[in-house]
């Protein structure tokens, strides 16, 4: 039988309401908006970025789901105009980070 409520790997026994609330994703609102995933090159000497763009997030929380998507992907990255790039083609795995997360991600380009 599995635990009921996990965080990090830890089990949490009599996890009270708002633990559970705290380890959920920090995303339920804000989810109309169309995230694209893509990929670029341009201007980095051939060095790829994955770029997530079309979040309607405000700043502290675009820094922190780019945080969260960084250690995910075991990159580095950052928040700029708006957008979160990180280093390299993570886009398969963060489209599907970021559908976990109740927003309608998806690839774009080719």
């Amino acid at each position: 039988m599995k635990p009921g409520h996990t965080r990090q790997g830890v089990v949490l026994r009599n996890a009270s309401s708002a633990t559970r609330a705290r380890a959920q994703p920090p995303l339920a609102q804000g989810a109309a908006a169309r995230v694209r995933v893509g990929r670029e090159v341009a201007g980095r000497g051939g060095k790829g970025v994955t770029v997530i763009s079309g979040l309607t997030l405000d700043a502290a929380q675009l820094d922190e789901l780019a945080a969260r998507l960084k250690r995910l992907c075991g990159a580095g990255g950052a928040v700029k105009n708006g957008r979160i790039e990180i280093q390299g083609d993570h886009r398969e795995r963060l489209v599907a980070e970021l559908c976990r997360l109740g927003l309608e991600a998806k690839r774009a380009g080719g």
